[in-house]
């Protein structure tokens, strides 16, 4: 009996596992059969298949077709099947040669009138297909990103004719090459930040490290806008890490190619829920923490988040993943962000402003505080008070404003140089074992810091984080080791565990 085998990419997850596309033909009544664990828009693919192949001049069988998406246990969404399903019958038919068929990996929406969509994932499929050692044909739309692939061949298609023609050798579809070249824009300059020393030298720890930060402060301080200028003071990324960026966006079909190379910053609204922060949903999706991979996460009036929401934070903060289960379907996504988040001192915001029109109870700012759970707010790294600013203290003149984020970038960058040479990773994702391998105070630190353990109550997983950061601050001042001065700046960039 005719039998056609064909390769595609399904998703789940962050992974594009293979499926193999089998189109049988059998005797009988005409029918039309898709097997293999298809969700809706996979068994609508029948009909704009059979219309696609019509209106392409090629003959539909009056046969029973069965079309299996091999492994039968691995669930398929979206269109993206109907372009292989479709070949897949012509190569069955006869209509085009099987041979070619193997060397290629195909995924495509089909339009009725044959004419190819784009589709979702385009990235994280043509990584994989690359790696197999496959040529991938998918639509014109989403060549773009799915050559961002170095060395992948990617061949566009705006058609099944074009894709026939190709495997034919009447039309040979050329490969298409990404030239990679995103738009330079002009990113916040931390120069624009008026005062406020002490928030952007907490500011430059926190890029060379990589390092948790929580401002808090009365409104208009400028936590905002530091948070913004963060994202131009992170090293440049590698290819790898933009990659791994570009594929998570390129999962739900957003993927900015003139962002290419940019360190993601997401910056939800307080209202969002879990899901959305994290990540789910039947087919779970990638949420505002992994969309901000390698990049920042920026979480405003951190108090008003609902309690439940913050607490999914815990695990992928420490682990840089997430993990999603739901009742049938598992996906793991990377969420290795540098959480930031903003909050003001007592419910009107201005307790300790000169004003001194703060009226809130000590009751009521307890309670204000009380909605961020001290786990969450122990394994931030950085936590920093940013006072209001007196008139005669905001410089008038730009000259006066401070450095410039590319000074400033040169510093974090040289540091980060360090930290990869000497352990092959940023300080903040050092294990209690390299902690204490490559953040061993002298003696002085090392009696500062027990004082100030004693003396604060800190945890040890804030005993570690000290340790981290005071390990940044050396590398900011080309130190091999770890003196007083390097803990004791450590220590006071923990704001809250002294209130």
């Amino acid at each position: 009996m005719p039998t056609a085998v064909l390769h595609s990419r399904a998703l789940s997850g962050f992974d594009a596992p293979p499926v193999t596309v089998e189109v049988h033909l059998a005797g009988g009544l005409p029918a039309f059969n898709l097997v293999g664990l298809p969700e809706t828009e996979v068994k609508e693919s029948r009909d704009r298949v059979r219309a696609a192949l019509q209106n392409a001049n090629f003959d539909f069988p009056a046969r029973r077709i069965t079309v299996n998406l091999a492994p039968a246990d691995l669930p398929k969404e979206s269109g993206r099947f109907d372009l292989p399903i479709a070949l897949g019958i012509l190569a069955a038919t006869r209509q085009i040669p099987m041979p070619p068929l193997a060397g290629y990996e195909f995924a495509g929406e089909l339009a009725l009138t044959g004419d190819l969509r784009p589709i979702r994932g385009a990235l994280a499929m043509t990584l994989k297909a690359h790696r197999d050692g496959r040529a991938f044909i998918l639509p014109e739309a989403s060549a773009q990103e799915a050559a961002l692939v170095r060395d992948a061949i990617v061949h566009p298609a705006r058609s099944l004719l074009a894709v026939c023609a190709h495997l034919t050798g009447r039309g040979l579809l050329p490969r298409f090459v990404s030239q990679r070249t995103p738009i330079e824009e002009a990113a916040p300059d931390l120069a624009d930040v008026k005062g406020q020393l002490l928030a952007k030298r907490a500011l430059e720890v926190a890029a060379a490290g990589q390092h948790s930060l929580l401002m808090v402060g009365p409104p208009g301080t400028g936590k905002s806008m530091l948070a913004q200028r963060l994202p131009g003071l992170l090293p440049a990324m590698s290819e790898d890490e933009a990659l791994e960026a570009a594929a998570i966006h390129s999962l739900t079909g957003r993927l900015c190619l003139d962002e290419w190379g940019r360190r993601p910053m997401r910056a939800p609204h307080h209202t969002a829920s879990a899901v959305a922060l994290v990540g789910g949903g039947s087919d779970p999706r990638p949420g505002e923490i992994s969309l901000a991979h390698h990049g920042v996460l920026f979480l405003d009036e951190l108090p008003e988040w609902d309690r439940r929401v913050l607490e999914v934070l815990r695990e992928p903060i420490e682990s840089g993943r997430i993990h999603i289960s739901r009742a049938a379907r598992q996906a793991t996504f990377p969420a290795r962000f540098q959480f930031v988040a903003a909050m003001n001192p007592c419910p009107c915001g201005y307790l300790g402003h000169a004003s001194g029109k703060c009226k809130c109870t000590p009751d009521q700012v307890s309670r204000y505080r009380g909605r961020v759970s001290g786990p969450l707010l122990d394994r931030v790294d950085l936590q920093i008070e940013v006072p209001s600013l007196p008139a005669d203290a905001l410089p008038s003149r730009r000259s006066d404003c401070g450095e410039a984020s590319a000074t400033v970038r040169e510093r974090v960058s040289a540091a980060a140089l360090r930290q990869r040479l000497r352990q092959g990773k940023p300080n903040s994702q050092l294990q209690p074992k390299e902690v204490e391998r490559w953040c061993a105070p002298d003696v002085a630190g090392e009696t500062l810091l027990r004082n100030a353990f004693a003396r604060l109550s800190l945890s040890a997983r804030a005993y570690h984080r000290i340790l981290k950061v005071a390990r940044t601050i050396a590398d900011l001042a080309a130190a091999e080791t770890l003196s007083a001065a390097h803990v004791a700046e450590a220590i006071g960039y923990r704001r809250l565990d002294r209130t």
